[in-house]
């Protein structure tokens, strides 16, 4: 399969600017761009459904470049029910290191980071406009979707600006860096065409471009900061174990069109995993694969395996190789009862309404009801007097209780 083919197969291609496009990427070697403001410290999984393409171009052996907009975060690409809120000079350098961290990784070292502040904060108003602005026509700027969409609410001359300012990179990257191509989510296709618009008309030579389709999640939102359902690249925001717990809860209608998107392997790959899938879904064969591999490639095998292991903890209550937080992370949202290093395990079930009465915990504990931290005790004078903060005490197979030592 070709990278086309492949492209296609994994339905991550939504508007293509040339019909040539198709027999570039398959029969040369290329540079292309990918971009993101950064309107935030990290990216989170909708930056990284279409990173994961631009990789996949990266493995073909096309040349990347990958772009944080030091200067157009400063001004923010238009929304289309209102304008974005304009962030400091000081924390737009904050955010662009954070996420230039994270694409770095992800491409082992290999792409080239760009910051388009470098190219942009010296230029003059008047040159801007007499070198650049003059190439782009009003009327074609309104009939971008974006802009046409806030026209009756009202746009500002600087959301207005912005299709310009990243067309200009674009012709940059063109210009210095033999860059053909920009490969952005279709939310991006005006910007895409406005930069391709401008190199025809200044230079009068040929760019390219193609976007992919946003993906949904299972309400039909795209992943993403301003939708309230961000799934952070930064395991400081939304851990490895938070990640997996999506990924393996993903819905079997969609979770096929997920390993297609969101992973490397390949389509007769997918095409086992979707067969024995559909022969025993409730293994959810597919979306532990998905799991494994996503968590893979964004923090790496440990935090997978880690993950994994604290999700069989939630159901299995044996936490004894956890941390305190690991163990607070997962039971989080279960009745938490404060005790002592001397209060007895019987007093602990009844204070902590784990049981009604003495009696009752003393039934639980010769029925080997109880588990603490995932063991059977029976021993109703023990202590919890080790150097653990939480402990998790399973009562039956499905009631949890997390005792805190204070």
């Amino acid at each position: 399969m070709n990278l086309w083919e492949d492209l296609e197969y994994r339905g991550v291609v939504k508007d293509v600017s040339s019909p040539l496009l198709k027999d570039l990427l398959n029969n040369e070697k290329i540079t292309f761009y990918w971009g993101t403001d950064p309107s935030a410290d990290s990216l989170h999984l909708g930056h990284y459904s279409s990173l994961v393409t631009a990789k996949r171009l990266a493995n073909y052996g096309h040349k990347p470049i990958l772009l944080v907009g030091g200067s157009t975060g400063l001004i923010g690409d238009p929304r289309p029910n209102a304008e974005r809120e304009i962030i400091s000079l000081e924390q737009v350098a904050h955010n662009l290191e954070g996420i230039h961290n994270q694409i770095d990784k992800l491409f082992n070292g290999q792409a080239k980071l760009v910051n388009n502040y470098d190219w942009t904060k010296d230029m003059s108003y008047l040159t801007f406009l007499r070198d650049y602005g003059k190439y782009i026509n009003v009327n074609y700027m309104l009939d971008k979707d974006i802009i046409r969409r806030r026209l009756e609410s009202g746009i500002t001359y600087a959301e207005f600006s912005y299709t310009l300012l990243q067309g200009y990179d674009f012709l940059h990257l063109f210009t210095e860096e033999n860059c053909v191509l920009q490969v952005e989510g279709s939310d991006q296709w005006g910007n895409i065409t406005t930069g391709i618009e401008l190199i025809k008309k200044k230079l009068g030579k040929e760019a390219y471009g193609f976007t992919m389709p946003l993906i949904l999640d299972k309400n039909g939102k795209k992943f993403g900061k301003s939708e309230g359902n961000a799934l952070w690249l930064d395991i400081n925001k939304t851990s490895s174990y938070e990640l997996y717990q999506y990924l393996i809860n993903t819905d079997d209608a969609m979770v096929i069109d997920y390993l297609k998107v969101f992973t490397f392997l390949s389509k007769e790959e997918i095409e086992k995993i979707e067969q024995q899938q559909n022969e025993a879904p409730e293994k959810r064969i597919a979306q532990e694969t998905l799991a494994k591999e996503m968590i893979t490639d964004i923090h790496g095998e440990k935090e997978y395996l880690h993950a994994k292991e604290m999700s069989q903890a939630l159901f299995t209550g044996n936490v004894k190789n956890l941390t305190d937080q690991d163990i607070l992370t997962i039971f989080n949202q279960m009745p938490v009862y404060e005790t002592s290093k001397t209060e007895k395990l019987i007093d602990i079930l009844v204070n902590g309404k784990m049981a009604s009465s003495k009696r009752e915990a003393r039934e639980f504990l010769s029925n080997n009801a109880i588990k603490l931290d995932g063991e059977v005790v029976n021993d109703e004078e023990l202590t919890l007097n080790d150097a653990k903060i939480y402990h998790v005490i399973k009562r039956g197979k499905k009631k949890y209780y997390l005792v805190k030592m204070v």
